[in-house]
């Protein structure tokens, strides 16, 4: 055992830089958003000659390449105020990390004090005391400042955007404009009018790739990320096809792309072939609906629990009927009676399984009994054992799983 490292490092590695497949690679070409890329810097160009750009909004859906675009034309733009001599900085910040009013204003602030001791704390601070210290470091000397807000819809709140909107009023010789992203396209909608007209001075839509731009991205990928002749030459435009019908989303290209390689690998394969994408694909929806079932609220955790124990049950039986509303109510009432937990109202049950159903987790399809009415044929989208593997680290509803004397997995 205290080889198993150097028996695995001699294994011949399929990649040349795996790093080239993640989301967080900066490449020196971005293939279709040539456009994207021009509109932008149309809008940063004033910052070179000292003049603050307007602020814009971009928006789209995950893996269109808005962050990308934007750290690119940022990196570019730094660099040209550097060959002219003009002071430019360009700050990206992601929301989902620094949410809230204090942590976004701190976070600036810091990237221009350079000496330890005067940085400003991570708490404790009176916001307005750290918004002084703020306009007081930045307004030392004259510069046009770009902040990147991305995922801007994780804000707490309005109060942030509201005060770095109107921050330039408070400054003599620094100049701030901000960008803002979001996956969110009605995010603008539920913000403060003042915000708004000010933070959307200008708006960028990013559309999603299709299948053969897909292709072209992961194709330029490629060539650096993989030793010749490892993909056969069905692998690339299946993960772009792949991915193209989950609304364009290059990001999860590049993944298909990286785990079919990497599970390959493991099974010490000289190459990455369409069995691998289905896997990997596999792979990904099962990563993804785990990260989802773990952040279910409790109800809903135990509907589910319930459904998969109605389901065994019918089967049990040697029944092909499906679930129907009335009796997974029945059922998620007794589980809740066991947890002492309060039970919902059977129109809030009906509101949990469209949910459900909305995620993926399960499908419910409407059917009429005739003069009975209507109700719901319930059936999982997603392996049973595989949910209850998910839910046996919630200890709150760990008691509805049953431990069988052979390794076996069974509701009570």
């Amino acid at each position: 055992m205290a080889d198993i490292f150097d028996s695995l490092l001699e294994k011949g590695s399929l990649f040349l830089n795996r790093e080239v497949l993640r989301p967080t690679y900066m490449p020196d070409v971005l293939p279709h958003r040539e456009k994207e890329i021009e509109n932008l810097a149309q809008i940063f160009v004033p910052a070179l000659k000292g003049e603050a750009p307007s602020n814009v909004f971009i928006y789209g859906k995950t893996g269109t390449g808005k962050t990308a675009v934007t750290k690119y034309v940022g990196n570019q733009l730094v660099k040209k105020g550097k060959e002219q001599n003009v002071k430019v900085n360009f700050i990206y910040i992601n929301c989902e990390v620094v949410d809230t009013h204090y942590r976004l204003l701190q976070n600036i602030a810091n990237h221009f004090i350079e000496r330890w001791e005067e940085r400003i704390p991570f708490t404790g601070l009176p916001t307005d005391e750290v918004y002084t210290r703020l306009t007081k470091t930045i307004d030392r000397e004259s510069r046009v400042i770009i902040v990147v807000l991305d995922e801007i819809d994780k804000l707490k709140g309005d109060e942030a955007l509201y005060t770095l909107t109107r921050i330039n009023s408070d400054l003599s010789n620094a100049k701030v404009s901000l960008v803002g992203i979001s996956n969110d396209l009605k995010f603008t909608e539920f913000l403060d009018p003042r915000v708004k007209s000010s933070l959307g001075e200008e708006s960028m839509v990013f559309y999603p790739y299709d299948a053969k731009q897909l292709q072209d991205i992961l194709e330029h990928r490629a060539k650096k990320a993989f030793k010749p002749g490892v993909l056969t030459p069905s692998v690339i435009p299946l993960c772009a096809a792949l991915a193209a019908q989950e609304h364009g989303d290059a990001r999860r290209a590049l993944d298909l792309l990286r785990i079919s390689a990497e599970l390959a690998e493991r099974e010490k394969s000289p190459k990455v072939t369409e069995r691998h994408v289905r896997k990997a694909l596999y792979k990904i929806e099962i990563d993804h609906i785990a990260e989802v079932i773990r952040t279910l609220p409790l109800q809903s955790k135990i509907l589910l629990l319930a459904i998969i124990r109605e389901e065994r049950e019918k089967k049990a039986m040697d029944t092909r009927e499906s679930i129907t509303t009335g009796e997974l109510y029945e059922r998620y009432r007794n589980f809740c009676r066991k947890l002492r937990v309060e039970s919902l109202t059977q129109r809030r049950v009906a509101d949990l399984i469209s949910e459900l159903d909305m995620l993926g987790i399960i499908t419910a399809r409407v059917i009429s009994k005739g003069r009975y009415g209507r109700t719901r044929e319930i059936r999982l989208s997603t392996p049973a054992n595989e949910i209850i593997k998910i839910l046996q680290e919630d200890d709150t509803v760990n008691p509805l799983i049953f431990y069988g004397g052979k390794g076996q997995t069974r509701l009570i």
